[in-house]
């Protein structure tokens, strides 16, 4: 028998359906993948193991599920007890923003929390960090979510951030209407590139209002927006995230009715104990909390 297949019918018999199954496997998987190979399964045995509708395990799959549980039901255990007690280190990947404003504080928080922590840290862009969490090389992604994604990845928000105009100290503007309420917008645009998230939501706003405004300078990082808003070279795009504009070079306009940026974790299968501390942590971080 493949063990693969066992695996699979184990997760499906203890969780009492496919779907189920699905949302409780340690790694991604979709529902149509493990059906097929449940049904190799059962073609290899030359029995059913289960009735699908309701479920209900056959005497042989009740046989089965009896003889296989042990072995799986004791694999975190074993996992503790070879690596000397829980898991303790977590792989991470985030943009390079994060890893500058917001990580150190993090860490340290951990450190304190959570004895003999440790972390790995990539970087990357948000579907270079989905890759990473699909071919498992991470165990915990922290991006923006508003992308559609597979169905495999789980998130959670962790922090919500409006959409707002950046203009020099001492420019003109004292709102975003002074500026959209043209019928033709010819201020320079400072922004990310047009497919980054913090770009497609404002023109998704811009759309509902019928404006037209595409950028005239497209920078790598909102620090390069801040900085050439500053020197006035236009109006930059930027979120009001906790660390991301200085007063004191910039004013923000805020941009009321646009889409929030919604920022958050991502990651595969179930968590374990220390990442859900380290999410506790990060949502603490992300909103100035003690």
């Amino acid at each position: 028998m493949n063990v693969h297949h066992l695996e699979l019918f184990y997760y499906v018999a203890r969780h009492k359906g496919v779907s189920a199954a699905a949302r409780h496997m340690p790694y991604g998987i979709q529902q149509p993948a493990i059906s097929a190979q449940i049904l190799q399964l059962e073609d290899s045995l030359g029995t059913t193991l289960f009735h699908r509708r309701p479920f209900k395990l056959t005497q042989e799959g009740e046989v089965l599920f009896q003889h296989i549980s042990p072995f799986f039901n004791g694999l975190d255990d074993l996992g503790d007890r070879l690596r000397g007690g829980k898991e303790k280190r977590i792989r991470i990947a985030t943009p390079e923003i994060v890893q500058r404003d917001y990580l150190p504080a993090l860490m340290l928080r951990m450190k304190k929390r959570v004895p003999d922590f440790q972390f790995t840290l990539a970087s990357g862009r948000i579907e270079e960090i989905e890759h990473m969490l699909l071919q498992q090389e991470i165990d915990l992604g922290f991006s923006t979510l508003n992308s559609k994604r597979t169905d495999d990845l789980r998130t959670r928000q962790l922090l919500a951030m409006p959409l707002v105009l950046l203009v020099s100290k001492d420019s003109r503007y004292k709102k975003a209407e002074d500026i959209m309420c043209r019928d033709r917008i010819s201020v320079p645009l400072v922004s990310l590139p047009a497919a980054d998230t913090v770009s497609r939501l404002f023109q998704e706003g811009l759309r509902k209002r019928k404006l037209d405004w595409f950028p005239t300078l497209e920078v790598s990082s909102l620090d390069i927006v801040s900085r050439y808003a500053a020197e006035g070279f236009g109006v930059g795009l930027s979120v009001a995230a906790p660390k991301s504009i200085s007063s004191d070079v910039v004013r923000a306009l805020p941009l009321d009715g646009f889409p929030m940026v919604e920022f958050g974790a991502m990651w595969l299968g179930k968590l374990s104990p220390t990442a859900e501390i380290l999410l506790e942590e990060a949502e603490a971080v992300l909103n100035n909390r003690r």
